[in-house]
């Protein structure tokens, strides 16, 4: 989009399939640590928050240290290089792009955030959690045999 762009952040609750969501035009540690609050302030006080996020340096900055260690429910859970697969929000996010994102233009960043805030409430408004369709078994036999292949073809 030639107009800027918008971050998402996005959490997912695995168990109902509803989405705490935030657009944000950087993706800062600074927005980072914005969400967390929204999460914070969204989750039950009385639960633990387990986030899955990937390796992006925003997750891990001194100020993010700081704020998980005073907030010891947060547990945060950063994925391998290359293993977005591994979070269940990706998922979410993938449907997001697939049903409403490829289907739509936006004349500006408003119009876009607008409409990304707008499927997301009508998501939350009947979530629908995302179920593994492969066995922890299966999935690592896959993963085993394409590392193999990688492997293999760098010689």
């Amino acid at each position: 989009m030639r107009n800027g762009t918008t971050s998402l952040f996005a959490a997912l609750d695995v168990a109902s399939g509803k989405v705490i969501s935030a657009t944000h035009r950087r993706h800062r540690h600074q927005e980072f640590l914005r969400f967390l609050r929204t999460i914070d302030g969204n989750v039950p006080a009385e639960l633990d928050v387990h986030l899955v996020c990937d390796n992006y340096g925003t997750h891990k900055t001194p100020a993010i240290k700081t704020w998980l260690l005073r907030h010891p429910r947060f547990h945060l859970h950063l994925t391998p290089t290359d293993s977005s697969w591994l979070n269940l929000v990706e998922r979410f996010i993938a449907e997001l792009t697939t049903r409403k994102l490829r289907r739509s233009t936006h004349r500006n960043v408003a119009e876009l955030e607008a409409d990304i805030n707008a499927w997301i409430q009508a998501w939350n408004d009947d979530p629908k959690p995302f179920v593994w369709t492969k066995t922890a078994d299966q999935i690592l036999d896959t993963l085993a045999g394409y590392l193999q292949r990688t492997n293999n073809s760098e010689h």
